[in-house]
């Protein structure tokens, strides 16, 4: 068992090199709209901790017990409903072209975290989350890198009667258990294309997965526990706003309602924006959207109007 004590007495002890959370900041913004700062920027307040073996730290990564952490906040009408507390989990398979955290690629570039830590904080928001209808989400990077940690957090989350959700961009779908999805109320599936070749050209990564994870999500609410879902979809002039490429997503959202009615409750257009290049220059990764402008006004409503059209609340 590995144990550190932080300084003052009475302190919890936790694994080497873990971090004890103190209160994030809040920021509110509104639903819909790309965030008005760049995500995943608050970090941890550090701990002086002891050496660990390298091979201790990573068994209590496989069960579960220590997660790689990149940063949290408090977030009103963001993330889910209510006041959410967003913890943003290391390590992402993606490499999005307008990824807004592209700090958090590298799962070894995160704090590690206990499980019990966090979940020791989330307690003390009990009161906030009851009075606004809100909840916890683990989102990333890509919270399904971890699903051992995240499948903990979401279970002792539930056990406390608080909402939870996961922003996941369904890539690593496979990786989520039927248990782990039991303790999801909302999942945010991040469709971030709906065609192959601009799937491609956008994460580097393959679209199907991510189809075949949201159908899976639906198909569980016939014979059990089917999380609610939100569809989100970053819309990028000249790479993401192709008629045909927005279609493909809406009649894919469509498919979810029709496998079970009710699945998909909204759809989320967030406007593509700027803020997340100054994390590319500071990791020495160059930025192929540098001259890319956000969408204008109408350019954005045509795009939810399309999803409007086949029957989708869509902001």
């Amino acid at each position: 068992m590995i144990r550190v004590s932080p300084p003052g007495a009475g302190s919890a002890p936790l694994p080497a090199d873990a971090t004890r959370l103190d209160a994030p900041a809040s920021r509110g913004r509104g639903v819909g709209r790309a965030p008005s700062a760049p995500r995943a920027g608050h970090g941890l307040d550090g701990l002086d901790v002891v050496e660990v073996e390298r091979a201790e730290r990573l068994a209590a990564m496989r069960s579960g017990e220590l997660g790689s952490v990149h940063s949290w906040e408090l977030v009103t009408a963001v993330d889910g409903p209510g006041t959410r507390l967003t913890t943003f989990l290391s390590g992402c398979p993606l490499r999005c072209l307008y990824c807004h955290n592209p700090d958090t690629f590298a799962m070894k570039d995160g704090t590690p975290v206990t499980a019990e830590e966090l979940l020791s904080r989330m307690r003390r928001y009990l009161g906030v989350f009851q009075a606004t209808g809100g909840g916890i989400t683990l989102s990333g990077g890509e919270v399904l890198m971890q699903p051992a940690f995240a499948a903990r957090i979401l279970h002792g989350a539930h056990e406390l009667g608080i909402h939870t959700a996961i922003d996941t961009s369904g890539y690593l779908g496979a990786n989520a258990s039927d248990d782990l999805l039991d303790d999801v109320d909302l999942v945010l599936l991040d469709v971030k294309a709906g065609d192959e070749e601009t799937y491609a050209r956008t994460t580097s990564r393959e679209l199907q997965p991510t189809l075949d994870f949201g159908r899976r999500l639906a198909a569980r609410g016939l014979t059990g526990h089917g999380p609610e879902v939100w569809i989100r979809f970053v819309l990028v002039p000249g790479l993401t706003d192709a008629w045909e490429n927005v279609e493909r997503i809406a009649e894919y959202a469509s498919s979810l309602n029709g496998i079970r009615p009710g699945t998909v409750t909204r759809v989320e257009v967030l406007p593509f924006h700027q803020m997340g290049r100054s994390k590319w220059e500071a990791i020495g990764r160059d930025y192929e959207l540098d001259g890319t402008a956000a969408p204008s006004v109408e350019l954005t409503e045509r795009v939810r109007v399309q999803f409007r059209a086949h029957g989708l609340t869509t902001y």
